[in-house]
């Protein structure tokens, strides 16, 4: 198995103009010690490890094992903010998942009473062995995907009490503005909302409703736990004629975009 400790190490010192003096006397690691990481390929003792794992804010196994030299930019800030979800191939984003007798993914029905446990028990094998499932035999077997029961109007025409199936979206530089997704927050839960990628800029997701009476909102990346791709709906109530799903999503982006050019002209005046 290879290893990336040395580099990574001297990336991650770099990135923060750091000398090998200024780590050496935050870790309490003697700077030859720290010049024998970098240059010679010395493996760290344990100890050593875990206290330049806490000194730059980066998990113990992404030093040792993910080429973070490999990495965009992008992504490279977004674990130096401590989230390593961002690192494809770290095992970093476990997904708690369940299977029928023949060993296929189960879709799990998240209702609308279990979205408040939800939020703390979407990562605990226990927890979502114990969710309602089924199976939905046109949808590809090599992903994953989950059911979750609508509240409120927020994205009519789409009734409220409709089950939205979503995909698994791994990596987080995939989502497409201008999509749906179900997006599991830390602070708002489970929320279905078109959404609009300022990650590379901002390092957030814009949300939009389609019901425009609720204004869009932006979540922080670090709040955000799972990204779910809108794949399909099931309902007992027929949607309103109130367009397709795509004149619906193109009316929210010009919305968006008639917002920035109204704030670009107050702020020249």
């Amino acid at each position: 198995m290879e290893l990336y400790f040395a580099t990574n190490l001297k990336l991650l010192r770099k990135r923060r103009k750091r000398t090998q003096d200024d780590v050496a006397f935050s870790t309490h690691i003697k700077r030859p010690t720290l010049s024998g990481y970098e240059n010679s390929g010395v493996m760290p003792s344990v100890e050593n490890l875990l206290a330049l794992s806490d000194y730059f804010g980066v998990a113990a196994d992404t030093l040792l094992r993910v080429d973070l030299g490999k990495l965009s930019e992008y992504q490279l800030s977004q674990l130096e903010r401590g989230s390593d979800v961002y690192v494809r191939g770290g095992n970093i984003r476990v997904l708690a998942t369940t299977v029928d007798s023949r060993n296929t993914e189960n879709i799990e029905l998240v209702t609308e009473k279990a979205k408040a446990g939800y939020t703390t028990g979407f990562a605990d094998p226990e927890y979502i062995k114990e969710l309602p499932r089924f199976q939905l035999p046109f949808l590809s077997d090599n992903k994953k995907y989950r059911s979750f029961q609508v509240s409120g109007d927020s994205m009519l025409p789409i009734p409220e009490g409709a089950w939205i199936t979503g995909e698994f979206v791994q990596d987080w530089g995939d989502i497409i503005s201008g999509k749906p997704y179900i997006i599991l927050t830390l602070n708002d839960g489970v929320v279905f909302k078109i959404v609009e990628s300022q990650l590379k800029e901002r390092g957030v997701l814009r949300l939009y409703s389609l019901n425009t009476l609720y204004k869009p909102y932006d979540v922080n990346v670090a709040d955000v736990r799972e990204v779910w791709r809108f794949r399909n709906f099931i309902s007992e109530e027929i949607p309103g004629d109130s367009g397709s799903q795509q004149n619906l999503t193109r009316m929210v982006m010009d919305l968006k975009r008639d917002v920035d050019h109204i704030k670009a002209k107050m702020e020249r005046e």
